[in-house]
């Protein structure tokens, strides 16, 4: 597995993918290699979850640090054959024709619209857009975990995607540690992102302030590249004592317990297929107020709350407090539709996916149908 940081995850879907993922197909008999990136608390090399873990250095540019990272892993697998490689990231694609070389088969899973995400500009933007065309050139498979990002690779390329979502965690954990931050259970609403514009962090925020909620909303998340956005969430909050922003929370119980004990989880991602994020929020069981788009109509259906602005967010949050019961009763239908995402159901279907890229048995690199639009599909994705 190759172009995420790695194992231990701490960072985001893919991540988690790869750590659950791998752990199962561990316990199914299969020998597992994680490439990951340099982490001060990680040791150099050794095991996680029975997986192999080999760690190599990363530039630490945003534009260069997930390419050069994949760059010296491809080196070591050129090195170090094994039956077959999944490549997290289509960004990664120009160097698929190096795994291919020495005839190992790989399968890409091409995330999200990358190209959108507002921190690449225009050179980065055409850079994304390019990568797409060469995963679907120069790979064996590609993964999909969105109905809407299958959708788009037929569109615009007419490449065919195997789906394979996340799986959402069955969070039942107490709440007892949220009075470590002076919170109760079912007393405050949570935003879980990073700081980016296409999360929409700042816009939760101005919903919510414009709003006469009277429960707290915790706000957790950081921008690792972007102290200008940072500055706008917190100018957005001003002097507002509802608005606690708690920055990065690592310990993963606790975490989980703010997701559990939230009266609404507010999501605003838009960009990146199915995310972990939203799943584990439904596992919990929270009432989930989504950005609208696709992928997060695909994942909450009916069961869901949209917004496509910060006054309509407003709405939602004031309502979400006027009828609590009303509230939980979307919480406790998400659960039940968090059923339909399965860690163990996935692996399956990687688990077939590898057995067939090292038996040949895929399709192999897809011809490209010319693209049908040259301007940025804007509204592709919107629901």
């Amino acid at each position: 597995m190759i172009g995420t940081r790695g194992v231990p995850a701490r960072y985001g879907g893919f991540e988690t993918a790869v750590e659950e993922i791998g752990r199962r197909l561990v316990a199914r008999g299969h020998t597992v290699r994680v490439y990951c990136r340099r982490h001060e608390l990680d040791p150099p090399h050794g095991e996680h979850l029975g997986m192999e873990r080999v760690t190599l250095p990363a530039l630490r540019r945003r534009s260069l640090e997930t390419l050069s990272h994949t760059a010296l892993s491809v080196g070591h697998l050129v090195a170090h054959r094994v039956d077959a490689a999944f490549v997290f990231n289509a960004a990664n694609a120009p160097l698929l024709p190096v795994v291919r070389a020495v005839r190992v088969p790989v399968a890409t899973h091409v995330d999200g619209l990358e190209w959108r995400r507002a921190k690449w500009g225009a050179n980065g933007r055409r850079y994304y857009r390019a990568a797409e065309q060469l995963a679907v050139r120069w790979s064996d498979a590609l993964v999909a975990d969105a109905q809407g990002i299958a959708d788009y690779y037929a569109d615009e390329f007419g490449a065919r995607t195997r789906l394979l979502a996340y799986g959402a965690p069955r969070v039942d954990v107490g709440t007892e540690r949220l009075a470590e931050l002076g919170l109760v259970a079912g007393g405050f609403h949570v935003v879980v992102a990073r700081f980016e514009p296409e999360n929409h962090v700042l816009e939760a925020v101005q919903g919510y302030v414009r709003s006469s909620a009277e429960l707290p909303l915790v706000v957790v998340g950081s921008a690792p590249y972007s102290d200008t956005y940072t500055a706008a969430v917190r100018a957005a909050a001003g002097d507002d004592p509802r608005v606690r922003l708690l920055g990065g929370v690592w310990d993963q119980e606790l975490l989980d317990q703010l997701y559990a004990g939230a009266s609404t989880y507010v999501h605003g991602h838009s960009v990146g297929g199915t995310n972990p994020s939203l799943l584990r929020a439904i596992g919990a069981g929270t009432a989930t107020i989504a950005y609208d788009v696709a992928f997060n109509r695909e994942v909450l259906r009916s069961e869901g709350l949209y917004f496509a602005d910060a006054a309509e967010l407003a709405g939602h949050l004031e309502r979400a407090e006027s009828d609590p019961a009303a509230t939980t009763r979307r919480g406790e239908a998400l659960r039940l539709r968090a059923l339909d995402y399965d860690w163990d159901d996935v692996t399956a279907g990687y688990e077939r996916l590898a057995l067939d890229l090292a038996a040949r048995r895929t399709a192999g690199p897809q011809r490209l149908r010319r693209r049908q639009q040259t301007a940025e599909p804007v509204e592709a994705i919107r629901a």
